[in-house]
């Protein structure tokens, strides 16, 4: 889908108490929330949606209530990485099943894989479905860090990976990619304090779980960017950068909670292992929520 643009907003997945069970009237609330702020697509079961720390049946739960819900009123992006090549082809089919636009494949692995498995890694996947992939390059989360060269190597051989989201925070892989790519290769950033430069560098859309709380400044910047404005997107940027700092550094799943239970929503907190936002952080939290009403 190379019309994929703009603010891309990742989604959270609802717990009830103690990380029990899926809260899907939450989730479906928080969709709402999203669509209705007016992002361009809308992205399930990535890391700020915990996919990682699900069961199959409630990765199949959450992803299938998701494109449910969404209903085609926003492109979906589905994130489908797994351990397993076989499982990350059985999610990318049931994606593809649902109604995904794209799937999302990050090649995640406890071993240290080389180029040639991560090749086949992707080939599998591509050849198990019709929609296309996003690549998804983050190493603070992999633990494997492609290079810009193996990534086109990869968009050669997989008819469709068609699209890279870049998520090193080196904005120099975005001019890499365009420069090597001859500006066929749409690119997508993934690195919330480097947004301004990836949109000036060409980036196609920014992938993020801010929208959760701040969409119209989201919205704002990636306006002004397009028009060239560069003067109102720098300014819209660096107001919300303590923010996007803030929920980036404190980790995507407690903050974006939190930050959802302070505007009004509850959604429970993130499954452990990963603990929720605690009292400070709480009011951290808050205080720059106020500072950009």
């Amino acid at each position: 889908m190379s019309t994929l643009h703009g603010i891309i907003g990742y989604t959270i997945t609802p717990f009830g108490a103690d990380g029990a069970g899926l809260d899907l009237p939450a989730l479906g609330r928080s969709i709402d929330r999203l669509i209705d702020s007016g992002v361009h697509a809308i992205a399930p079961l990535g890391s700020t949606g915990e996919g990682a720390y699900l069961s199959d049946a409630e990765w199949d739960q959450v992803a299938e209530f998701s494109l449910q819900h969404v209903a085609r009123r926003v492109p979906t992006v589905v994130s489908v990485s797994d351990l397993t090549t076989a499982n990350a082809v059985r999610r990318a089919r049931f994606a593809e099943a649902h109604g995904a636009d794209v799937v999302m494949v990050l090649p995640a692995s406890y071993w240290k894989l080389s180029e040639a498995e991560i090749l086949a890694h992707y080939r599998a996947i591509g050849a198990s479905i019709g929609v296309p992939i996003m690549l998804y390059n983050n190493p603070a989360t992999s633990g494997i860090d492609l290079s810009v060269e193996l990534i086109l190597r990869i968009v050669k051989a997989v008819e469709n990976v068609t699209m890279v989201k870049e998520s090193t925070g080196d904005i120099q892989r975005m001019h890499k990619l365009k420069l090597l790519g001859e500006g066929q290769v749409p690119f997508y950033n993934g690195c919330n304090p480097l947004a301004l430069e990836a949109f000036a560098a060409g980036a196609k859309g920014w992938c993020t779980a801010a929208p959760n709380l701040i969409a119209q400044l989201n919205l704002d910047l990636y306006e002004a960017t397009q028009a060239g404005d560069l003067h109102t997107a720098r300014e819209l940027f660096y107001r919300q950068l303590p923010l996007l700092d803030f929920i980036l550094k404190g980790g995507l799943p407690a903050t974006i909670k939190a930050g959802l239970r302070a505007t009004g929503l509850e959604v429970g907190d993130p499954r452990l292992p990963v603990f929720a936002l605690d009292e400070s952080g709480t009011n951290q939290l808050a205080n720059l929520l106020k500072a950009l009403r």
